[in-house]
Protein backbone atom coordinates (compact mmCIF):
# COMPACT_ATOMS: atom_id res chain seq x y z
CA UNK A 1 0.00 0.00 0.00
CA UNK A 2 1.15 3.50 -0.77
CA UNK A 3 0.45 4.86 2.93
CA UNK A 4 3.73 2.19 4.05
CA UNK A 5 5.90 3.65 1.21
CA UNK A 6 7.88 6.39 2.52
CA UNK A 7 9.50 7.21 -0.42
CA UNK A 8 6.46 7.60 -2.24
CA UNK A 9 4.67 9.94 -0.24
CA UNK A 10 7.94 12.17 0.36
CA UNK A 11 8.23 12.54 -3.12
CA UNK A 12 4.15 13.67 -3.59
CA UNK A 13 5.05 15.87 -0.97
CA UNK A 14 7.77 17.25 -2.62
CA UNK A 15 6.18 17.84 -5.84
CA UNK A 16 3.44 19.74 -3.87
CA UNK A 17 5.92 22.10 -1.99
CA UNK A 18 7.25 23.12 -5.27
CA UNK A 19 3.76 23.82 -6.96
CA UNK A 20 2.75 25.50 -3.86
CA UNK A 21 6.33 27.98 -3.98
CA UNK A 22 5.50 28.22 -8.01
CA UNK A 23 1.36 29.35 -7.40
CA UNK A 24 2.61 32.25 -5.15
CA UNK A 25 -0.55 34.00 -6.86
CA UNK A 26 -2.54 31.38 -4.50
CA UNK A 27 -3.20 33.00 -1.62
CA UNK A 28 -2.90 30.85 1.88
CA UNK A 29 -6.51 32.39 2.72
CA UNK A 30 -8.23 30.63 -0.39
CA UNK A 31 -6.06 27.36 0.32
CA UNK A 32 -8.45 27.38 3.63
CA UNK A 33 -11.49 28.29 2.21
CA UNK A 34 -11.11 25.70 -0.25
CA UNK A 35 -9.04 23.34 1.19
CA UNK A 36 -9.22 23.39 4.96
CA UNK A 37 -5.43 23.73 5.48
CA UNK A 38 -2.81 26.24 4.11
CA UNK A 39 1.25 26.41 3.55
CA UNK A 40 1.44 27.32 7.47
CA UNK A 41 -0.59 24.15 8.08
CA UNK A 42 1.74 22.16 5.87
CA UNK A 43 4.59 23.74 8.17
CA UNK A 44 2.99 22.57 11.38
CA UNK A 45 2.38 19.40 9.97
CA UNK A 46 6.19 19.17 9.06
CA UNK A 47 7.24 20.10 12.27
CA UNK A 48 4.99 17.93 14.02
CA UNK A 49 6.39 15.14 12.00
CA UNK A 50 10.26 16.10 12.98
CA UNK A 51 9.35 16.29 16.72
CA UNK A 52 7.62 12.79 16.26
CA UNK A 53 11.02 11.80 14.04
CA UNK A 54 13.04 13.45 16.93
CA UNK A 55 14.06 15.97 14.29
CA UNK A 56 14.76 19.03 15.47
CA UNK A 57 12.74 21.34 13.43
CA UNK A 58 11.14 25.02 15.35
CA UNK A 59 8.29 26.53 13.30
CA UNK A 60 10.13 29.17 11.21
CA UNK A 61 12.48 26.57 9.96
CA UNK A 62 9.46 24.66 8.81
CA UNK A 63 8.12 27.41 7.34
CA UNK A 64 11.09 28.35 5.23
CA UNK A 65 11.02 24.55 4.08
CA UNK A 66 7.33 25.23 2.60
CA UNK A 67 7.29 28.52 1.62
CA UNK A 68 10.88 27.98 -0.21
CA UNK A 69 11.92 31.18 2.12
CA UNK A 70 11.90 33.15 5.34
CA UNK A 71 7.98 33.22 5.78
CA UNK A 72 8.45 37.21 6.56
CA UNK A 73 9.66 37.60 2.67
CA UNK A 74 7.07 35.25 1.37
CA UNK A 75 4.56 37.60 3.27
CA UNK A 76 6.31 40.50 1.47
CA UNK A 77 6.31 39.63 -1.78
CA UNK A 78 3.34 37.65 -2.31
CA UNK A 79 0.70 38.02 0.24
CA UNK A 80 -2.59 40.42 0.10
CA UNK A 81 -4.63 41.70 2.42
CA UNK A 82 -7.75 39.67 3.37
CA UNK A 83 -11.29 41.02 2.70
CA UNK A 84 -13.98 40.68 5.18
CA UNK A 85 -15.75 38.31 2.86
CA UNK A 86 -12.39 36.27 2.67
CA UNK A 87 -11.96 35.74 6.42
CA UNK A 88 -15.61 34.82 7.27
CA UNK A 89 -15.38 32.22 4.52
CA UNK A 90 -12.06 30.90 6.36
CA UNK A 91 -13.70 31.02 9.83
CA UNK A 92 -16.66 28.61 8.46
CA UNK A 93 -13.85 26.71 6.84
CA UNK A 94 -11.83 26.12 10.41
CA UNK A 95 -15.38 25.44 11.59
CA UNK A 96 -16.22 22.56 9.31
CA UNK A 97 -11.96 21.47 10.33
CA UNK A 98 -12.90 21.03 14.31
CA UNK A 99 -12.31 17.90 15.39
Amino acid sequence: MLRDNDAVQAAAFRRLLAHLQQRTDVQNIDLMIHGGFCRNCLADWLAEAAADAGVALDKEAARSEVYGMSYADYKARHQTPATDAQLAAMAASVARNAH
